[in-house]
């Protein structure tokens, strides 16, 4: 006789029988964290790694400043549209479509978000080219390291491998992947730039206080726009959240809606489960930043080296030889391929997932049916992450490529602003919004993206009044 094993609870239906008691304690919470790891494996590799660094390059530690700001300033808007999916079990895309007007079968910002995300598929083109340079420098397959076979081949190889790994679609992979990969890098990265005044080329004191004098030098100020688009969290990775919330558990868990105060109980619990795993995943994220900005400003801003196209890991390696010698390159060579690929690996995963819920929302596929959402995932994973390649292939500029992914989403994060704040007047309980420090941080959040990003957009047609 066969035993059938029990079928895999599906993260995206809300069930009584599925309802999971809350940590009570610091520890029990710290347990269930997960998503924002995943998370931070996606934002560090690419506006991290690539813009923030060459930002410091450019402008030395003038923009310091902004980088704290970009990092803090969007959590706010995360947890809060977090905070709406758990409570009424429904990811972002879908709360975008309720918000007016509509345009078809779907919202203004469901359509926006289709051509941010094909602006973005130039950064992840970048990160896939970011990749394969670092593992191309590493170990040249063929002819010279940046050279077009070798790098080619690398190309194939990262892109392949992040679909094989993913072809299962299962969430405990991309979680486990993220959290090794991020715990090996913040480590490295933060105690070089910590251990940056032991050297030739230290910092202090004036150094930082001209980086929190909130200038920004004309010549800076293209990517100072495309570094707050990129670093920290951004409309799309604040998107992306709400899925891997439901994946881990956090709305499934919370129950269906019935009105009791114990299932009110149980949402509170599992809010605060999230809030810990943001505010855990921001300090990551602020760590990381701060220390690729600190370590541009002092290293590669004295010498005038900028990263840029292909020779950007050549470039960005030198942070770590000239100050800790010839082994400095492998050091940095094995933490940028982890981090960029754990971003790769990060954008492979979830992009899928984003598009079959817009292919739902359309009506071309059955988003509620778990079979058919799990075959179109695994369908878009073998076809999206050659697309993005074949983009590298052809521009063949990671910081440029990063840059383009950057903009388009600083844009559509004034269109996130929009949306949380309709999702928060029509899908979130009195009862949940209590808390006036939230409600203050989130408004002074809101403001700043909103001014940011149409100083952005008044930048770029040359009607800047300022």
């Amino acid at each position: 006789m066969t035993v059938q094993a029990p079928p895999v609870a599906d993260p995206y239906a809300l069930r009584a029988e599925d309802v999971l008691p809350p940590p009570t304690t610091f520890g029990g919470r710290l347990r269930r964290l997960g998503p924002g790891m995943v998370l931070s494996a996606a934002v560090i590799g690419s506006g991290e790694l690539i813009v923030t660094t060459s930002m410091g390059a450019r402008a030395g530690f003038a923009l310091l400043w902004l980088v704290i700001i970009s990092t803090g300033v969007k959590v706010w808007v995360q947890m809060e549209l977090a905070r709406w999916t758990i409570l009424n079990g429904r990811p972002a895309l879908e709360g975008y479509s309720q918000v007016p007007p509509r345009i078809g079968r779907m919202g203004w910002i469901n359509w926006l978000w289709i051509g941010m995300d094909f602006a973005k598929m130039f950064q992840r083109g970048g990160i896939i080219g970011g990749t394969a340079a670092a593992c191309s420098i590493f170990w040249p397959i063929v002819g010279e390291p940046l050279g077009g076979t070798s790098m080619a081949i690398w190309v194939v190889i990262v892109t392949a491998s992040g679909m094989l790994l993913l072809q299962s679609g299962k969430y405990p992979i991309v979680e486990n992947a993220a959290v090794i990969s991020v715990a090996i890098f913040t480590l490295i990265t933060v105690g070089l730039a910590l251990s940056l005044p032991l050297t030739e080329f230290g910092y202090g004191p004036a150094d930082l206080g001209e980086g929190l004098s909130f200038t920004i030098p004309a010549a800076t100020l293209g990517i100072a726009l495309a570094m707050f688009g990129s670093t920290g969290v951004g409309a799309d990775e604040m998107t992306t959240y709400t899925y891997w919330c439901m994946e881990k558990g956090y709305a499934r868990w919370t129950g269906p809606e019935d009105g009791s105060a114990e299932r009110a109980a149980r949402a509170e619990g599992w809010l605060k489960v999230m809030r810990l795993d943001v505010f855990v995943s921001w300090i990551v994220c602020t760590l990381c930043t701060l220390s690729f900005y600190v370590m541009g400003a002092a290293v590669l801003h004295p010498q005038r080296l900028v990263p840029e196209g292909n020779d950007m890991i050549t470039t960005l390696s030198r942070m770590y030889t000239d100050t800790m010698g010839p082994w400095g390159h492998y050091l940095f060579l094995i933490g940028a391929i982890a981090v960029l690929y754990s971003t790769n690996i990060g954008s492979t995963a979830s992009v899928p997932r984003l598009w079959t819920n817009t292919l739902g929302l359309l009506g071309v596929v059955d988003w509620a049916d778990p079979d058919a959402r799990r075959r179109t995932i695994r369908l878009l994973t073998w076809c999206l992450p050659p697309i993005w390649a074949t983009f590298f292939l052809f521009v063949q500029s990671p910081v440029i490529m990063v840059q383009i992914g950057g903009f388009g989403a600083g844009v559509f994060l004034i269109a996130v602003v929009i949306a949380v704040w309709r999702l928060r007047g029509t899908g979130v309980d009195p009862r949940y919004r209590g808390n006036p420090l939230l409600t203050v941080a989130l408004a002074l959040s809101s403001a700043a993206i909103t001014f940011l990003g149409v100083y952005a957009l008044l930048e770029v047609f040359g009607l800047n009044p300022f």
